[in-house]
């Protein structure tokens, strides 16, 4: 199989807005994605980043390039704003070149997300 684009999603949630939840708990999704689906660092195309509107204490974005993503293409976005959805949400949608097919990718929710995409495979 050819090398093709995909992209894996992720999300956790924090239990205080605070740039040290925020950057453990970014780390921990961003390392067990890559692990999860054995990605080389070299691999890694860009990550986009959404946060809940309640959290404001930092960046996903700091926290992946304190964790060597510093070469990589990040960008934040806020999450919309739905009633009843998850807070204090992290979500991430990295993209990647692979030759692996999309339906064995293993998409990773942790923390409070875990449930959110059950219809994904984990």
């Amino acid at each position: 199989m050819n090398a093709s684009v995909r992209a894996l999603r992720g999300a956790t949630t924090v239990d205080a807005d605070t740039v040290e939840q925020i950057q453990q708990r970014t780390v921990a999704l961003l390392t067990e994605m890559v692990e999860r689906n054995g990605v080389d660092h070299e691999d890694i195309i860009s990550v986009l980043f959404t946060a809940t509107d309640d959290l404001h204490a930092a960046f996903p974005a700091t926290a992946a390039r304190h964790a060597g993503f510093g070469d990589v293409p990040l960008i934040c976005a806020r999450e919309l704003d739905i009633t009843d959805a998850t807070a204090m949400c992290i979500r991430v949608m990295m993209h990647i070149t692979t030759d692996r097919a999309r339906a064995d990718l293993r998409h990773v929710y942790l923390e409070g997300a875990a449930g959110l995409r059950d219809d994904l495979p984990g």
